[in-house]
């Protein structure tokens, strides 16, 4: 989706949605590898029905990935698809179905966007080329060595991950392998369906899934509490997850971590990019460098829990005082459409509307504005009222002005600080090695210097102004004098920050429109347009396209495509203040229109320099002289920074593809074309795949005995009540391999699926009358899931940040599963994720288990907890050394009874059957704290003040414990303080 910052602020705003993964790794015995059996219990704490992997959001980093060697040739593209699908079922385990689905032909609406990216990727790469050709001579010209340059066939383009290449073609073939080698051998696939909607099937990938979703919850015999699991890296993801309106949908990607680390692309060390290469010599990893080049870590994946988000959002959407029931369905629908105004695929946001400025925020007050005045709600399934949608776009238009001026003055003020801080980091005073300001440990022998050798050492050592003085008196000696230029002795000139002209100026140079000076309207339609501003005619048809544009989007989340025809065809977005008459605007669509197929899609979103991929006759109308359609492939074209600092942000000012002219010219080209490029171009289904173990397999087997299916359509209705309530038609599948026989592999190094016992089947959605409206809300039968957020976690969100924990202080640390307890079960570590977060935050992990024979408690059982009826280690917080962990110093629990009983249901590392050791609980509204205020608290104090303690604590242990019977003793005697409440961390 296009609004690359919505993830970071919603996750940054609402920290309480993300959590981290469990995951088994494989296990490797004597050089043999372990399975995973996917059935057993989901280490996360929660049991998915459904998985949904957007396949595109796979394909792209398993081919050309940013953080490790890329593969060398297609096969180990797939092996790495494989592995990576293979690990996701590892963390998901789902129990019904596997939905995989590729991009297929997209609307016009998205070629656009495809048409721009392809276009600018192979500008960028060919511009790329040249500067690793005259980089490689300057290094050369100077004696230096580099490595020898890839030879030209190892370039792996991108843009063959387009439905109609023979890459995906193929990819296709290898998944069909791949689903079914895994359901005949792998261990725990052989209950669940697999269906694979490769890219000959039209539409994007996660919409696809939509749409399987949106028709299953249209059948009665849908479960509607199923969990479901969608796999993908893009932020519309969390907008089609709301628009469901499923009670448990949850999102999984990859953890982004900024700035990673990358080789040059020229001599392919780290530390420097492209630009900066001058062709030193490898630095040396090891002794005699024997060790390997060091290579990205493995990426984590993380969820976003969209029923946390619902929380969120009730809260803050939340409206007292309506003539009419708030309903929180429809409220999170005008939530997801305002968030639309930011950014999406298929429309350029407004002007006055940026993320990173809190334009949701702001639209969030407009909205509530709305409502109250006009007594309604915005959308209606998907459906928008745009008599509604004018209240906000009049209000939002009455502070362009004053968003414009104090963006201005934000941008100013990061200037200001970047200029200090580039001064500060060059005033920066090293230190040489071996010198005298070279950090040193804390030892006996302490040697005095004296304050003037520490000015001398600072300023310069004796040796080096003696140096500069000889220099000096050499250039006055040969006639020079002391007030000559540094370009007089024929030296570079300085380049001094208030000289040079920096990149903040050029920007402002070639922003011609000037949105923070008067008169801005009037220059971007001129500039922008290239007409008058005062051609209101003009202006106002821009801004009906545009709100056209905005009900398609709504309509094409919640309903699926409406037009595959339509298209915003502007490149530049217009004013808010810009929206007059928006309730008159017409906003109906074009029916039963149909997709591009794919050979024609590439066509419309290909450059020239890709033109590889496309039949012959068919490139030729790229490039040829007397092509009819050769305006459509500009090989030099303008990117138009619009304000903004990189090229990647900028718009590409491509020409529009005349549909009609494209299709006119391709029918002289389409006899031309193979038997295998007409299979390429080909629309086809959707295929469903299933064991013999299942259910569904005997259905299967009967029809394709009795030859009942059809060849070239759907025919036979799937009985749902073999399928957990999914309802489909299905047909004959050309590629079906029948019980018995052998599926090819076609990635070498890989074994033949022998003695197959898989069966699959066209398969096709449910489908309903024209027109039919999928309704926006909760199914009946729905039970919504337990609410997670406490009061203190809304009001972190008010306080603006993740920061801080209970009372303000310390920093907010994340859920690591589903429940309190992930990742700590039965008193032992189990996953990498948590071991890492629970070692490296909690503050006693330094201090060792007490070694005597003796307890703090009655018994004389050592190590660090004990049963409840044996001893409660009191203080709350944190994870002890055994399997009971009730924590605490010589506290009895009939001593505390109300701690005890805050303790319960409510435990970070405790289970749901009622385990009472734990950080708090609540008792009505309010937190009864356990004694984690001291010692055990994780942000009471600092890591050096908790392991005093403990050192403290457990030197008392060992004094008090070798006396046998002493340690009732020990309770009587010695008592801590209790803590101030408001100051215990809930987890």
């Amino acid at each position: 989706m296009g609004v690359p910052a919505f993830f970071r602020w919603l996750s940054k705003k609402y920290p309480s949605i993300v959590v981290h993964c469990n995951e088994e790794k494989l296990k490797e015995v004597d050089g043999v590898t372990i399975p995973v059996d996917i059935s057993e219990p989901n280490l996360n704490d929660v049991e998915f029905d459904n998985l949904y992997l957007d396949m595109n959001g796979i394909i792209h980093p398993c081919c050309h990935p940013e953080n490790k060697p890329a593969p060398k040739n297609e096969n180990e593209m797939m092996v790495a698809i494989f592995e990576y699908i293979d690990r996701l079922m590892r963390i998901i385990r789902p129990r019904r179905l596997l939905y995989m689905a590729i991009d297929g032909v997209a609307p016009r609406a998205k070629m656009n966007q495809q048409r721009s990216r392809r276009f600018r990727a192979s500008k960028e790469s060919r511009e790329k080329k040249d500067d690793l050709a005259r980089i490689r001579e300057e290094v050369y010209s100077r004696g230096c060595c580099l490595p020898p340059p890839k030879p030209s066939g190892e370039h792996f383009d991108s843009n063959c991950i387009t439905p109609g290449t023979e890459f995906m073609a193929r990819l296709a073939e290898c998944l069909r392998y791949y689903i079914t080698d895994r359901i005949n051998n792998g261990l725990g696939w052989q209950n669940i369906k697999v269906i694979l909607s490769d890219a000959n099937v039209p539409g994007e990938g996660e919409h696809k899934i939509m749409d399987y979703i949106r028709r299953q919850r249209g059948n009665p015999d849908h479960d509607p509490n199923t969990h479901h699991c969608l796999c993908g890296a893009d932020a519309d993801l969390i907008m089609l997850g709301l628009a469901t309106h499923e009670p448990y949908f949850t999102i999984i990607r990859e953890e982004f971590k900024p700035n990673q680390k990358r080789p040059c692309e020229l001599c392919n060390q780290m530390g420097h990019d492209l630009k900066e290469c001058t062709g030193l010599p490898k630095e040396m990893e090891g002794e005699f460098d024997e060790l390997p080049a060091p290579i990205g870590e493995e990426t984590q994946f993380i969820f976003l829990r969209l029923n946390i988000l619902r929380e969120y959002l009730e809260k803050e959407l939340w409206m007292t005082g309506l003539p009419f029931t708030f309903d929180l369905e429809r409220a999170i629908d005008d939530w997801v459409f305002m968030c639309f105004f930011v950014g999406n695929d298929f429309l350029p946001h407004l002007p006055s509307l940026e993320i990173r400025e809190g334009a949701i925020d702001r639209l969030q007050k407009l909205y509530k504005k709305a409502v109250y005045k006009t007594g309604g709600y915005l959308t209606d399934s998907g459906i928008v009222n745009l008599e509604r949608v004018q209240l906000i776009m009049t209000d939002l238009g009455e502070v362009e002005d004053e968003i414009f001026k104090q963006r201005r003055q934000n941008e100013l003020r990061f200037r200001r600080n970047q200029r200090d801080r580039n001064k500060r980091m060059k005033m920066d005073h090293s230190f040489v090695k071996g010198g005298l300001l070279e950090p040193k440990a804390i030892s006996r022998n302490v040697t005095q210097t004296s304050a003037k050798e520490i000015v001398n050492a600072r300023h310069g050592s004796t040796a080096n102004q003696a140096a500069a003085q000889a220099l000096r008196a050499s250039f006055t000696s040969a006639g020079s004098t002391g007030n000559q230029t540094r370009e007089g002795l024929g030296m570079k000139r300085s380049h001094e920050p208030q000289e040079e002209e920096d990149e903040f100026e050029k920007l402002d140079k070639t922003d011609s429109v000037k949105l923070w000076e008067d008169g801005w309207r009037e220059r971007y339609y001129e500039n922008k347009f290239d007409v008058q501003a005062d051609d209101r005619e003009f202006c106002h048809k821009v801004a009906e396209a545009y709100i056209l544009g905005m009900c398609w989007v709504l309509r094409y989340y919640y309903q699926g495509c409406p037009s595959w025809n339509w298209y915003y065809p502007y490149h530049y977005a217009p004013f808010a203040s810009d929206f007059t008459g928006v309730a008159k605007m017409p906003h109906d669509f074009e029916m039963d229109t149909k997709p591009f197929k794919p050979l024609e899609q590439l066509m419309s979103v290909f450059p020239e320099a890709s033109g590889n991929f496309l039949p012959p006759s068919w490139r030729e109308l790229m490039g040829g002289v007397d092509s009819p359609i050769i305006d459509f492939y500009p090989i030099n074209f303008r990117i138009d920074l619009n304000g903004k600092k990189y090229a990647w942000q900028g718009v590409a000012l491509l020409p529009f593809v005349d549909e009609k002219r494209l299709l006119e010219t391709l029918k002289e080209v389409y006899p031309n074309l193979t038997e295998a490029e007409k299979k390429r171009n080909s629309l086809g289904p959707d295929r469903l795949y299933v064991h013999k173990d299942n259910p569904l397999f005997s259905f299967l087997k009967e029809l394709y005995d009795t030859d009942a299916l059809d060849k070239t359509n759907t025919n036979i209705d799937l009985d749902p009540s073999l399928a957990d309530g999914m309802r489909a038609t299905i047909g004959y599948d050309e590629y079906v391999c029948f019980p018995g026989g052998t599926r090819k592999c076609p990635v070498p190094g890989l074994e033949d699926v022998q003695k197959n016992n898989v069966l699959s089947v066209n398969f096709k959605d449910p489908q309903f009358p024209t027109g039919f409206l999928f309704p926006a809300k909760q199914l009946p039968g729905a039970k919504p899931p337990a609410k997670v957020l406490k009061p203190e976690d809304f009001d972190r969100v008010n306080r603006g940040g993740g920061r801080g924990g209970r009372g303000g202080g310390g920093r907010y640390r994340p859920q690591l599963g589903f429940q309190r307890d992930s990742g700590y079960r039965g008193g032992s570590f189990s996953g990498a994720t948590a071991q890492r977060t629970i070692r490296h935050n909690l503050p006693y992990a330094n201090i060792p288990p007490p070694q005597s024979s003796s307890s703090y408690g009655r018994q004389q059982q050592g190590g660090y907890g004990q049963q409840r009826q044996q001893q409660q280690y009191g203080h709350g917080q944190g994870g002890g050394y055994g399997q009971h962990q009730q924590r605490g110093y010589g506290q009895q629990q009939q001593q505390y009874p109300q701690q005890q009983a805050g303790h319960r249901g409510n435990s970070y590392y405790s289970s749901r059957e009622g385990n009472s050791s734990g950080y708090s609980g609540y008792q009505g509204n309010q937190q009864s704290s356990g004694y984690g205020g001291t010692g055990w608290s994780r942000n009471a104090q600092g890591q050096q003040s908790a392991y005093q303690q403990n050192q403290s604590r457990y030197t008392q242990q060992q004094q008090y414990g070798r006396s046998g019977g002493s340690g009732g003793n020990y309770q009587s005697q010695q008592s801590y303080p209790r803590p101030p409440s408001q100051h215990q961390r809930r987890y």
